[in-house]
């Protein structure tokens, strides 16, 4: 495949390389109105952009980010008070890039582990539906970054965010879309999602571990059988009494009423009509009820989501089959993920050897030591899913086999609209 095109150029103005960005730093922060002013933004050493993104040479956004932490002025280069704010800021969220020859090598590695191995297990995050059209979390513009950033400019301005301003955020990242307003019912899988439905349907994977609750990795192909949804999934839904399973081409939450429970506890108040359903639950504080009955009208017991949300208990059954899952494991892919959300993570960090551990996603992790210094082990890589299993995939398949299965994209496109009809 030929090396990736890309028009990006390195955001700090005194880069001497006016080459094409290929192994960069992306990275986006809080530009206030303030910093935005034509009069400051002269002063500043990096060409914002208007949405507060900037891209960087590996390099050059090493000598910024070490600018932007010294106490004192080093050499000729000095950073205004504001910009060393929105660095560090940034910094919190950067993401990185390897070089395409990087990646290319590490897939013709993953390649040849996958090949001899007899129990790929695969674990998933959010970073490999970005391409889908849905918000991560972690990422430079993921909806956790977005407010944490807010919170952080706000100290940094001594100006506390107000009631008014939480209520607008939370509403703009309703959980029902991504942070574009995109519907999870318009959402369809991606190159990653499909490539491991080939690979599970080729005898290669073995078993998937996901966070994800989008409903991509099922809508794929993937059975139920052959994956734990750790957090869920905002299309089924189960029964408080019976213990009946429906999976929905629909979206199952109702997100109303875990709104009321939420407004409530956070401003006392809430202008949500409380309905006469829901029910607050006593670890998670919102509603997972979903408005509806059990198919099965004998017993008409209350349906509810098997999303997973904070200080919520895992599903034992689907937490006990991924960990024996990760016991026979002998090659883990890890894709999209920063490994950071528990117990999740734990399945991965307490593997019985971590030799052929395999990571894929823009951002670092807790286990990234591993891959650095004389007795590093496993394969690494920095930069998009879609990019990495599409190299590794032409590592595993004959150019033409791979070729027909990605024409046939359409088809299957098809057939996700009628799954979800």
């Amino acid at each position: 495949m030929e090396a990736l095109k890309t028009s990006l150029k390195c955001c700090l103005k005194d880069c001497s390389d006016s080459s094409a960005l290929d192994q960069h730093v992306a990275v986006k922060t809080v530009l206030s109105i303030e910093n935005g002013k034509s009069s400051l933004k002269s002063k500043f050493m990096v060409r914002w952009k208007t949405n507060g993104e900037a891209e960087f040479h590996k390099a050059c956004w090493d000598q910024i980010y070490l600018l932007a932490r010294a106490r004192t002025k080093q050499g000729i280069i000095s950073l205004t008070k504001e910009e060393k704010a929105m660095i560090k800021i940034a910094a919190e969220s950067a993401e990185m890039f390897d070089s395409f020859q990087h990646i290319k090598h590490a897939a013709g590695t993953a390649a040849s582990w996958i090949r001899d191995s007899n129990q790929l297990v695969v674990f998933t995050g959010a970073g490999i539906s970005t391409s889908a059209g849905i918000g991560d979390y972690r990422g430079k513009a993921g909806k956790w970054t977005e407010e944490d950033q807010i919170h952080a400019m706000a100290a940094e301005s001594k100006e506390p965010v107000s009631k008014k301003a939480k209520l607008d955020a939370d509403a703009e990242n309703d959980s029902t879309c991504d942070l574009e307003g995109v519907p999870y019912e318009k959402l369809r899988p991606t190159y990653t999602h499909e490539a491991l439905k080939k690979l599970h349907k080729d005898g290669y994977l073995k078993y998937v571990i996901s966070q994800n609750g989008d409903g991509l990795h099922r809508l794929s192909g993937i059975s139920a059988k052959d994956i734990s949804e750790l957090h869920g999934n905002v299309f089924i839904e189960t029964c408080e009494k019976c213990k009946k399973i429906f999976e929905r081409p629909y979206y199952v939450l109702d997100d109303e009423s875990s709104q009321y429970y939420e407004e409530i506890e956070d401003f006392g108040k809430s202008h949500v009509k409380k309905k006469k359903y829901a029910k607050k639950c006593t670890l998670c504080g919102l509603s997972h009820r979903t408005g509806r009955r059990c198919d099965d009208k004998k017993c008409d017991g209350y349906l509810q989501d098997t999303i997973i949300n904070f200080r919520d208990h895992l599903d034992e059954s689907t937490l006990v089959k991924a960990e024996e899952m990760c016991r026979q494991c002998d090659v883990m892919l890890c894709l999209g993920t920063t490994l950071q959300v528990t117990p999740a993570c734990d399945l991965v960090k307490n593997l019985t050897s971590r030799d052929r551990l395999i990571i894929c996603n823009r951002q670092e992790t807790p286990l990234d030591r591993q891959f650095q210094g004389p007795r590093a082990n496993g394969c690494r890589v920095f930069g998009n899913c879609d990019v990495f299993i599409r190299e590794m995939m032409g590592n595993l398949y004959q150019a033409a086999d791979l070729a027909q299965w990605e024409s046939e994209r359409e088809t299957r496109l098809a057939e996700y609209d009628i799954s979800r009809a």
